[in-house]
């Protein structure tokens, strides 16, 4: 999800400090609007590059959506740049784990990695969870973004602006991660 008062994540981002006014001086005091306009993204990597972007600005996207709007997609882009030979992987969300996703994604790509054998809630393994959602938020000019309009404009012109040395350089980290969880008995990374 994006929205207009920019990325802040309460959970993940925070200042310790001995004052409001300190906080403050270090930005760490974020004013947001209580019903902030706001969009949810779709974007996938791959050594290659990024897929099309998909915006939906009406809420959440549910399993229907995901199938009619964003698996063509990722098929599409999918066979184009690596032909029948490539594995699909998605997270944990909803929409990707309903059996109709599921059986979709099992009777369509050409190799794709079921709910059940991959980790779940695990971003270990999720690119956009340690990387390609920084440098995405990096590309994007705040400063314009003022409106929903001016947003999905803003999103469309930096997902341009990702760097494919990041995402190349992300894609090997992804690769050493993964045969790092699967020397740890398939659980979480080591420290």
């Amino acid at each position: 999800m994006f929205d207009v008062d920019g990325i802040y994540n309460s959970q993940n981002q925070r200042i310790w400090v001995a004052s409001r006014d300190e906080a403050n001086e270090k930005g760490g005091i974020k004013m947001k609007q209580k019903f902030p306009k706001k969009v949810m993204v779709r974007l996938a990597v791959c050594s290659k590059g990024v897929t099309p972007l998909a915006i939906f600005d009406q809420g959440t996207v549910d399993h229907k959506v995901y199938i009619q709007n964003v698996l063509p997609v990722a098929l599409e882009f999918g066979s184009k740049i690596f032909g029948e030979h490539w594995i699909f992987q998605q997270d944990g969300a909803k929409p990707h784990v309903h059996h109709l996703t599921q059986k979709l994604c099992q009777d369509k790509f050409p190799s794709f990695i079921g709910k059940d054998h991959w980790s779940p809630n695990s971003p270990d393994l999720n690119l956009f969870d340690y990387s390609i959602w920084d440098e995405f938020a990096r590309a994007i000019n705040w400063k314009t973004v003022i409106s929903k309009t001016t947003l999905i404009k803003e999103l469309k012109r930096a997902v341009k602006e990702i760097r494919q040395d990041v995402i190349l350089q992300s894609c090997s980290y992804w690769t050493i991660r993964l045969q790092r969880v699967f020397k740890n008995d398939e659980c979480y990374l080591n420290k």
